[in-house]
Parts: structure tokens; C-alpha cells; sequence
């Protein structure tokens, strides 16, 4: 299974254009397309908006540095799918298990505002990622873009699949989608997202996924998707 993620992308001139200026104004931040993070055969695929301009576009890895970070990891380590509760940097040692992160736009956007034309651009990486995965998996879009994303890149109409807290959608081949707020720092503050809320969600999918519990040999590919745009 591979997932074909150039880290030297720049097929969005703005995007591009945007992390030259980023590196030169900090030359110490990893300031390129963040890749995937997490086990490589998860049965949940964690999709969030893109990199935040002091977190994962400073770290290199997703929800690391910054506010959004602080209720994901802390829920994952609750839930058994992390290592630790804190993820600090790209190399503290932070494991994922069953749980795999990634974005919907692999830069960060100016204003932390990407276009839709960005993300159907990116979307043949979030393709791979699920194509990657196993049969019977879950996929948990944070927030609408990343639940826009997703549909786009298995082909299937928005119109059809309307985001909502806690909404799920069997999406093919026996893969589910599962829509939550986006853990950001608005959402928490004003209270649309809580942490009850948030650990609600993660509570479903363990025990759904500990209800299935396949065996590492009987795992398969999952379903045909094609890359939006």
C-alpha cells in the first residue's frame, strides 16, 4: 500500500508562494507539506483542516503545537489509540496505535483559510491515505472541510452526506465516516465543542473497533477512491 506524499509539493502557487515567506520570517520551522502521522494500518483515519501556522506547519507533525493539538492527543491517550498524552515534537516518541493523523490541505493557508480549489488539489493525498486503509475502518473528518474533503475523494455527492456533530455515513466497502466539530480553539472556548462531547465520539469508535478486532493477517484494501478535482 503506498500513499505517494511528495513533502516538496507546490502545486498551489499560493500555498507555495505563502511558506517561502513563513521560512524566511522562521527559519527554524519545518514550513513544507506536514505528512501523515501514525500506524500505517489504522483502522481510524483522522482528518483534520490543515496545519496551524505555530503547530504542525512549525513541528512537522499534525495537532502538535498547537491549541487544537491539546483535547486530540489527550483523548486519543485516554481511548488507547496514543502512547502519550502530550504530543511536543515530530520526535518525543509519541506513537499512534490503531489511529492514524492527517489534513485535508497539507499547508498552512494564509489566515488558516485554504480554498476549496486547494483542498480538491490535495485531495489525491487523502485518496491514498484511504486507499490505504483496511475494510471495516473508520474515518473521522474534523470540522467541514475535512468532511467535504473526504466525500470528494470517494466520489460521493455532499449533498447526500450533510456534516453534523456526531453524524456517520457508510461511505464503501465497509468503511464509515464520522463527522465531529474541529477540535480548534474557537470550538472549545465558545463551548460548540466540549471535551464530553469530544471523548463521546472517541468512546464509539473504540468500542466499536474493539468489537471487531481483527486479526493483523486478515486485514484487506480498502475501497476505490478517486482524487477530487
Amino acid at each position: 500500500m503506498t500513499r505517494d506524499f511528495d513533502s516538496r509539493c507546490c502545486r498551489c502557487p499560493r500555498l507555495a508562494d505563502f511558506l517561502d515567506d513563513v521560512r524566511a520570517r522562521y527559519p527554524g520551522y519545518f514550513a513544507r507539506p506536514v505528512p501523515s502521522f501514525g500506524d500505517p494500518a489504522a483502522r481510524l483515519l483522522i482528518v483534520g483542516l490543515a496545519p496551524g501556522m505555530h503547530g504542525a506547519n512549525a513541528t512537522g507533525r499534525p495537532f502538535t503545537g498547537d491549541h487544537a493539538g491539546i483535547l486530540l492527543y489527550e483523548t486519543l491517550f485516554a481511548f488507547g489509540f496514543g502512547t502519550q498524552a502530550v504530543s511536543r515534537s515530530a520526535d518525543d516518541g509519541l506513537e499512534l496505535r490503531d489511529c492514524r493523523i492527517t489534513n485535508a490541505v497539507r499547508c498552512l493557508p494564509p489566515q488558516n483559510k485554504p480554498t476549496t480549489r486547494e483542498a480538491d488539489t490535495c485531495g489525491d493525498y487523502l485518496a491514498a491515505e484511504l486507499r490505504a486503509m483496511p475494510t471495516a475502518g473508520f474515518v473521522l473528518a474534523l470540522g467541514t472541510v475535512a468532511h467535504r474533503s473526504v466525500l470528494k475523494a470517494l466520489g460521493l455527492k455532499l449533498s447526500a452526506h450533510p456534516f453534523g456533530h456526531g453524524a456517520e455515513y457508510a461511505v464503501g466497502s465497509g468503511l464509515r465516516l464520522v463527522d465531529s466539530y474541529h477540535c480548534s480553539r474557537y470550538n472549545t472556548q465558545t463551548r460548540r465543542l466540549t471535551p464530553e462531547m469530544f471523548r463521546d465520539v472517541f468512546a464509539g469508535l473504540r468500542e466499536r473497533l474493539d468489537a471487531m478486532a481483527p486479526a493483523a493477517d486478515e486485514v484487506t484494501t480498502g475501497p476505490p477512491v478517486r482524487a477530487a478535482g
